[in-house]
């Protein structure tokens, strides 16, 4: 501590304990007041608690489609837009209100969805009916939440992944086994790719240039396609069990995460070795995965437990179990209001789709908004508690004796 700061302080305390008998009895009170208002600032600026760690719970439920799958998080428009399956249609929600502000009618069996930050559209597979499958993807203009394209790629398109480096977007054709490739610019199919039996989850990694495409029936693999050659330049072995399906990129870590149905764990893959470096159990069904990366967290939907889990990429560990709507699927990550929806399908033949509304209070505190942190609380409620103390000694003073005449508080 400083020399000075310590003789003030301590001259400072011995005023407040012996205070000049020159002073009337209302001015040394005062000076008290404003001595502890003063300490409170300090305290209120010198409290450092951490937010409260893992504080993840639904706080809304909005009603949607039949059986709603995908979803994904339109930055630019502060809207969630959420696939249909048995609607043929896509609810767009407004994250300020947390209600349906449109419904967008797309093709047969719409399953997954990408946001193009790039052009403000939004872009949906459409797996088309059996047996003729006419298989497209549907672009929306978010500004007019109408379809402005339709593009046709493989059989039975699901997993769909923006490339913000290429502006290009990559789509697994389950029946195909193949990875369209449309260039944003036209909305024309510029590449086609071969990788594994299956494919479904698609996550773009920005840090590597590179699309990591899960592939279902393939004994639990990924494709990893370079974005500069349209080509599988690696596969990796996600699981012993099979049936890789959702997948999402940590830009924090440098790391995918991969849902594996059939053995109800989450892969971890590290982009620069392209080798598993983790494993971990989570519910039953894990789907899809979203990242957060405000709290460095990974969420994934289990469909069987009805729950999401919430992995610390720190530690590569279940933190947190967060309960949801019926048969979770889809997983998205609005950075701004610090919310992750989650879709949940429903049970046949009560299938009417909602989509749970999970708030990271962890990181609203962080962020400063909408909520102050808790660093800001706990030390305005020390301040407080000093005020409190120092009114209650004031009144209780000034009861002791009838003053003249009103006094002044300083």
């Amino acid at each position: 501590m400083d020399s000075d700061r310590g003789e003030n302080e301590g001259e400072g305390l011995s005023e407040l304990a012996c205070p000049n008998l020159g002073m009337s009895r209302e001015h040394s009170l005062g000076s008290a007041v404003v001595a502890l208002l003063l300490a409170s600032s300090l305290v209120i600026v010198s409290v450092p608690l951490e937010p409260s760690a893992h504080a993840q719970t639904a706080v809304a439920t909005v009603n949607v489609g039949g059986v709603p799958e995908g979803v994904a998080y339109d930055s630019l428009k502060g809207e969630i837009f959420v696939v249909n399956l048995d609607s043929n249609t896509v609810s767009v929600i407004s994250d300020a209100t947390n209600a349906v502000v449109a419904t967008v009618s797309v093709g047969s069996d719409p399953s997954g969805v990408a946001y193009d930050s790039g052009k403000g559209e939004v872009f949906v597979t459409d797996a088309g009916v059996y047996p003729s499958h006419h298989c497209n993807v549907s672009v929306i203009s978010d500004a007019t939440n109408a379809v402005v394209a339709t593009v046709s790629v493989g059989s039975d398109p699901s997993g769909v992944a923006y490339d913000s480096g290429k502006g290009e977007v990559f789509v697994a054709n389950g029946m195909n086994n193949s990875v369209s490739v449309i260039s944003d610019t036209n909305n024309a199919v510029v590449a086609t790719v071969d990788v594994g039996i299956g494919p479904s989850g698609v996550a773009y990694d920005s840090g590597k240039g590179e699309v990591f495409v899960a592939n279902y029936l393939n004994n639990g693999t990924v494709s990893v396609i370079s974005d500069t050659t349209n080509t599988v330049v690696a596969t990796l072995k996600a699981s012993a069990g099979g049936a890789s399906f959702g997948i999402a990129y940590d830009s924090g870590k440098g790391e995918l995460f991969v849902s594996n149905e059939i053995a109800d764990t989450i892969s971890v893959i590290s982009d620069k070795t392209d080798t598993v470096v983790a494993t971990m159990p989570v519910g039953i069904t894990p789907a899809e995965v979203a990242y957060d990366p405000s709290n460095g967290e990974v969420f994934v939907a289990n469909g069987i437990n009805d729950t999401v889990s919430v992995i610390s990429d720190a530690t590569n560990t279940v933190v947190a179990t967060v309960s949801v709507g019926s048969f979770p699927f889809g997983v998205a990550y609005d950075s701004f209001r610090g919310e992750v929806f989650v879709t949940n399908e429903g049970v046949p033949p009560n299938s009417n789709g909602t989509v749970s509304v999970i708030a990271d209070l962890t990181a609203i505190a962080a962020s400063g908004s909408p909520g102050a942190s808790s660093w800001t609380y706990a030390g305005a409620a020390a301040g407080v508690a000093v005020i409190v103390a120092v009114a209650a000694y004031y009144t209780t003073s000034r009861g002791r004796s009838k003053p003249s005449a009103t006094p002044a508080l300083w």
